[in-house]
């Protein structure tokens, strides 16, 4: 498996403020990343910097080996990219946007007007082809901005915060159509939003204040960072309030929530010892129907590191 992006020692400066401090990150073809933080991370001047928008303050960047600077129009030949909020001339009908930016691409004739027709499909926009941009709502357009970043079936997708202000129905139509486009294809997706990150890619890559927290798959950096065991338990009749403190009290608790019929615990003991914590629960007098383990989520981790990071 060959490498799609290369990201090396980058830094930019805006006027004195450093948005990207060093930061390196390689992506293997047919990867889906995430690259998740908060505001003011650094994650659209990464994109920038990738799509030869603005130029790094030192550093290198390479998609399929070429340098965004130095063979710029060689290294985006392979990208198909959505920056900030895409914006279309209202007067302009899809058609028209695709058949201009797919003219910019080297692409015409029977080639063009294929590409054009099967990218409005992919996006559910077919039947508005011929209707003017400007009677278009935000998610329309987010739909033709995919539209526009898949006609030239590039093997890259970078896309920065596709989701951004669209409603929740707008955000689901979205995440669906990038699950689909990620078929033999890189994506770099940029967002602040978790949920989205979990739902479109299988790695990530933690960035605050410009810097490079953690990289690897959800699943790993779950493992990684778990501190503490959160243990869900459901029982058939709700615990009393004494009953809860009684729990809280018992070796290597250290919180406990009710929530209906279920008890969340939060367990510093490893997982031979929540078997321990079971049976106690059983000696209390508690009838369990349930007692597992919760894998800690991709928030828990982003919280951790960006906590650990405003502190030290």
């Amino acid at each position: 498996m060959g490498e799609a992006i290369a990201i090396e020692d980058l830094c930019k400066y805006y006027n004195g403020f450093l948005a990207l401090d060093h930061l390196s990150l390689r992506i293997a073809e047919d990867e889906d990343v995430g690259l998740l933080g908060p505001n003011g991370a650094g994650k659209t001047t990464t994109m920038k910097i990738l799509c030869g928008l603005i130029s790094p303050s030192s550093g290198r960047a390479y998609i399929y080996g070429d340098d965004v600077v130095e063979e710029r129009e060689k290294a985006l030949r392979h990208v198909g990219a959505i920056v900030e909020a895409p914006e279309f001339y209202p007067y302009l009908t899809p058609e028209e946007v695709l058949s201009y930016l797919g003219r910019l691409r080297g692409m015409s004739g029977r080639k063009l007007s294929e590409a054009i027709a099967e990218a409005l499909e992919r996006v559910k926009l077919e039947e508005w082809a011929k209707v003017k941009i400007g009677k278009f709502s935000r998610g329309m357009k987010q739909r033709l901005a995919i539209a526009q970043a898949l006609l030239h079936d590039p093997p890259v997708l970078i896309l920065d915060e596709p989701a951004l202000g669209l409603d929740p129905r707008g955000m689901v139509e979205v995440r669906e159509m990038l699950k689909e486009a990620r078929e033999r294809r890189t994506v770099f997706y940029a967002s602040h939003i978790l949920s989205e990150v979990t739902q479109v890619c299988d790695k990530v890559a933690i960035i605050h204040r410009g810097r490079l927290l953690a990289y690897d798959s959800i699943d790993n950096l779950g493992r990684k960072f778990e501190s503490k065991l959160k243990i869900e338990v459901e029982m058939v009749k709700p615990p009393t309030a004494r009953q809860l403190k009684r729990i809280e009290r018992l070796d290597d608790v250290v919180k406990v929530e009710r929530v209906g019929n279920k008890v969340l615990i939060e367990f510093e003991g490893n997982r031979e010892a929540s078997a321990g914590l079971m049976e106690e629960l059983r000696r209390m007098g508690h009838r369990l129907s349930s007692f597992r383990t919760v894998e800690p989520t991709l928030e828990d981790v982003y919280l951790k590191l960006v906590g650990e990071t405003l502190d030290g």
